[in-house]
């Protein structure tokens, strides 16, 4: 795909500015995201990301949390509830509990470009079909509201988080060092993108890998997602 991405200089045919993403709901087959309100399930996300080394780690290289109390973390959820940049979603299972938050985020209209981040997963949710889904459903709301510039960032030393971007069709843009400060520490971070050229093949074969016939019927996926996203470089 390297030789669809436009090159330097070439004249911007997208209509621009970009509109605002929707803040509304997007349901998918696994799960749903909803726009986040301040009183959207703190006990239940509190338990599942404190008390614990396995769910204290879903901070780690956040720039926010773990959180001191349930008090401070329902007051930071209330004000995350009330910002449009970043514009925060709770991953929900269909009819179950919420399982994590995402983001649209350095949403910039007048060059077509925008950000998925702030994503995590609550430990039972990490690497499964749903947090696929989620992080995709995310990815597609962002592309349908007229982006050309879908941008992926994360810590370089999150391994995680570069091998999910990798998979999920984002190329590599490389690292930028002593990009920011988070919680008193120097953070380099990796920069990862998928243009509007590339996005209909994107999101092809992301959308082929979660249809149902993908699936066995305990739920095991046919074929590997980074294997077929592979196929299109």
């Amino acid at each position: 795909m390297e030789g669809r991405r436009p090159p330097h200089g070439e004249p911007v045919k997208a209509p621009l500015p970009a509109p605002r993403p929707p803040r509304s709901r997007v349901r998918g087959r696994t799960v749903h995201l909803t726009p986040l309100e301040p009183t959207d399930d703190v006990d239940n996300l509190w338990a599942a990301t404190h008390g614990e080394p396995e769910r204290d780690a879903t901070w780690r290289f956040m720039g926010y949390g773990p959180f001191q109390s349930i008090e401070d973390y329902r007051r930071w959820v209330g004000e995350a509830a009330a910002t449009t940049d970043p514009m925060w979603f709770l991953i929900r299972q269909n009819a179950g509990p919420p399982i994590g938050m995402a983001t649209l985020m350095r949403i910039t209209p007048a060059h077509g470009a925008i950000e998925v981040g702030n994503i995590w997963f609550v430990p039972e949710a990490r690497g499964t079909t749903a947090s696929t889904e989620a992080t995709y459903l995310l990815m597609r709301h962002a592309m349908e509201s007229g982006y050309r510039r879908l941008e992926w960032k994360c810590d370089a030393a999150n391994l995680r988080s570069r091998r999910a971007a990798l998979r999920l069709g984002f190329r590599f843009e490389g690292i930028f060092a002593n990009h920011m400060v988070v919680k008193g520490r120097n953070r380099d971070t990796a920069w990862f993108s998928i243009t509007a050229e590339e996005w209909p093949e994107v999101e092809a074969v992301i959308a082929g890998w979660l249809d149902v016939a993908n699936f066995d019927g305990e739920g095991r996926a046919r074929s590997s997602l980074s294997e077929a996203i592979r196929h299109l470089w």
